[in-house]
């Protein structure tokens, strides 16, 4: 064991004597030639350029933010309002009817009938049941129910397009055949 105990000491010694300070002088030598011999590079900053003011040229025109322009806007947008008023201005006046307070895609047609020589519509609302005849209302759309035939109910309704004019369209409720 002691024959063995030899050899090692012996290669610790020579990894030690290898691991001497005597590298680490051209190590400090190698840093200090680079730092003394990199220069950083600075772009130079570029001249502000001279502000040079305007003259307002407008001056005899309407001031932007005065409230002659405003009453202009607003005059110009009643004119507006009022041309395009006159469709949605009847059912503004009226009052309205309970199933206007639903959208159509929460109702469902599920059954019609002629009551009385008139038809009649079966809607579903909310697990409730609703008689719907021509002329009544539905939906939040002013949807005015034109049509009832045995598979579909027919609306007009009045809706603002994507420039904010109301136009009528139609609309329709279909029947809808209980799943189990």
């Amino acid at each position: 064991m002691t024959e063995m105990r030899l050899p090692a000491a012996l290669m610790l010694a020579l990894l030690v004597s290898a691991c001497s300070d005597s590298g680490g002088d051209d190590l400090q030598r190698w840093m200090a030639e680079q730092r003394s011999q990199t220069r950083p590079k600075v772009v130079p900053i570029a001249e502000p350029k001279v502000f040079k003011p305007e003259g307002y040229t407008q001056v005899d025109l309407v001031e932007p933010f005065s409230k002659e322009k405003l009453t202009l806007a607003l005059r110009r947008d009643s004119g507006q309002a009022s041309a395009n008023g006159a469709l949605v201005a009847p059912e503004l006046a009226r009052r309205k009817q309970a199933l206007e307070a639903y959208p159509l895609d929460a109702m469902a047609l599920v059954g019609s009938m002629v009551r009385a020589g008139q038809p009649v519509a079966l809607v579903r609302v909310n697990n409730l049941l609703y008689q719907v005849r021509p002329g009544d209302y539905l939906g939040q759309n002013y949807g005015r129910v034109m049509k009832i035939n045995e598979t579909e109910v027919a609306l007009r309704e009045i809706v603002q397009d994507a420039v904010g004019e109301w136009i009528e369209r139609t609309a329709s409720l279909q029947l809808q055949e209980r799943s189990k």
